[in-house]
């Protein structure tokens, strides 16, 4: 039986990407995720707010997690298609993302997340991210993703 906590932080960990940008995992369960990350210079763009391109990574790693907490064993999720709406530039410590399947299919699931910025005090909605995460079948010698 899969251990999905356990497959999970690996996939946090043992994504090269993910890793250099410094998201983490915060908590999941049963069709969500929340994950985390402490905003560096680095992350910024020009105007002093979060890149767009790190708060989409954000929220599609945290909503492939979510999608991924309710396959089978020998399956994995990869994304399909998102739609990402940025409502607020993100200034902050941090910025955190809860994403949450609306709808798992056999071969498709759709899953929502939320991006918020936090500091000060404050928590700003950042950004709606909307995504299609497609559940593909590990190759019958494989008991995980392929690495790239």
């Amino acid at each position: 039986m899969i251990n999905v906590k356990q497959a999970l932080e690996r996939g946090f960990a043992d994504a090269p990407f993910i890793a250099h940008l410094g998201i983490q995992l915060n908590d999941l369960g049963d069709g969500w995720c929340e994950a985390s990350l402490e905003l560096q210079d680095w992350h910024l763009q020009q105007t002093g707010v979060a890149h767009a391109g790190v708060v989409a990574t954000l929220a599609d790693h945290t909503s492939g997690a979510a999608a991924f907490t309710q396959v089978d064993e020998g399956e994995f999720v990869v994304s399909v298609e998102y739609k990402i709406n940025l409502l607020k530039g993100a200034k902050g410590d941090r910025l955190r993302c809860r994403a949450e399947v609306l709808k798992r299919g056999q071969t498709l699931s759709v899953v929502e997340a939320r991006v918020y910025a936090e500091g000060a005090g404050r928590k700003d909605l950042v950004a709606s991210f909307n995504a299609t995460m497609a559940v593909l079948k590990f190759a019958a010698e494989r008991r995980s993703p392929p690495r790239q």
